[in-house]
């Protein structure tokens, strides 16, 4: 067997913190257990379903729904506000308790990680074992359920970890892939979005299975480079290593929470263009070249997305490193409530052998340069907000780096 790998997923977090929150403070009764659900505010755009109680879910209450919408299903639904400081406070209660085990966590998102068991493996024996003795831990020590699934890899582990739920350990090793992979519908591969789970089933690929035995230069035709990766994952193969926050590589990068949800492009494109600029000026003092921007944003629902390119010439010029990060913005904002953006600069070099291209302006580059040099010197000395760029109004973007 090789890598030993586990996903643990918080079921139904939002409601079951709140859930415990409302316990500790005195509630009688386990909202859990009754017709709830999580919601922000009716009157304001975020008033929809964040979450809701197993007994709302078979009234046929889902998540994202409007909540006039759910009570027209369930009209005796109760509407709990979200609580973020507490989830946040209970997730890192989570990742500290597992931390006790093994520093080889990546944190996905507020409540779920991957845990790399590998390298523990010889300490603590069987993982089912394992996993049986932490999910009780969890429940015993901050009462609430976790599902937990365990593979080689990432993939099937979070394919594992969704199979049934709640409260419940499944197992996706490479044997088990063709009995219990490849049966379900395409669209249940993770990675596989709606939009390409469609254009598979309209040519015939209905499910997983049939898609792990596609030729992949017939695929190729319809889906280019995408085409290796998705039979790659329908046949459970994925080599991607757990990476923790202290085996992250080392970059330059800066994010800001906002104070409000922000939907409007054109205010997250100055926000981008604000943080793309504190990222160049920093890697201008590290006398650093990037050859990789990345992007990445935060939606209200505390879900991540990531996005990053790497460029033909490594740069360190503002204007290359803006456009670069504006351009990913656009590629992958969707029309989410953003609550945190940032922008990440990887693959540093100390010298940038920059091939020029037969379009471009080698004076204009210069210029711009130049203009680097002259805005980083007037900063240093008067202050960041002496001279702000065009796109930029906001003045509450910290740096972190």
């Amino acid at each position: 067997m090789g890598r030993i790998i586990m996903h643990i997923d918080v079921n139904n977090a939002f409601l079951s913190w709140t859930a415990i929150d409302l316990l500790n403070a005195g509630s009688k009764y386990d909202i859990r257990n009754s017709y709830a659900v999580i919601g922000g505010d009716e009157k304001a755009r975020r008033g929809i379903v964040l979450a809701k109680s197993m007994p709302a879910k078979r009234m046929g209450v889902v998540t994202a729904e409007t909540l006039y919408s759910a009570r027209k299903k369930c009209p005796s639904l109760k509407v709990y506000p979200p609580n973020y400081q507490w989830y946040q406070s209970m997730s890192h209660s989570l990742f500290e308790l597992l931390s006790k085990y093994t520093p080889d966590i990546e944190i996905v998102s507020i409540d779920e990680c991957y845990l790399d068991y590998t390298h523990v493996q010889h300490l603590y024996g069987d993982p089912y074992k394992f996993a049986q003795k932490i999910q009780k831990e969890i429940l015993d020590t901050l009462k609430f359920t976790v599902n937990i699934g365990i593979a080689e890899c990432k993939l099937c582990a979070k394919m594992a970890s969704d199979f049934t739920k709640p409260y419940k350990i499944h197992t996706l090793y490479p044997h088990e892939i063709e009995e219990k992979m490849w049966p379900l519908p395409i669209g249940k591969l993770f990675g596989i979005g709606k939009k390409t789970s469609q254009k598979l089933r309209d040519m015939g690929i209905m499910t997983i299975g049939d898609l792990a035995h596609q030729d992949v230069n017939e695929l190729y035709k319809y889906f280019k480079n995408q085409a290796s990766h998705m039979i790659d994952a329908a046949n459970g193969r994925d080599d991607r290593p757990v990476k923790s926050e202290a085996s992250a590589p080392k970059g330059i990068s800066n994010s800001t929470t906002l104070s409000k949800d922000v939907q409007n492009i054109e205010e997250l494109k100055r926000l981008v263009s604000q943080i793309a600029e504190n990222v160049s000026i920093a890697l201008r003092k590290e006398k650093k070249y990037a050859y990789v921007v990345g992007v990445t944003l935060k939606d209200n629902f505390f879900r991540t997305f990531s996005h990053q390119v790497k460029l033909k010439n490594a740069t360190d010029l503002t204007s290359e490193i803006r456009k670069t990060a504006i351009q990913l913005l656009q590629e992958m904002y969707h029309g989410e409530a953003i609550r945190l953006v940032g922008v990440r600069l990887d693959h540093l070099v100390e010298q940038s052998a920059h091939q020029v291209s037969l379009f471009e302006d080698l004076q204009e580059r210069n210029e711009s340069k130049q203009l680097d040099v002259t805005i980083d010197s007037l900063k240093e000395r008067f202050g960041h907000d002496i001279i702000q760029n065009g796109l930029s109004n906001d003045r509450k973007i910290r740096r972190k780096y």
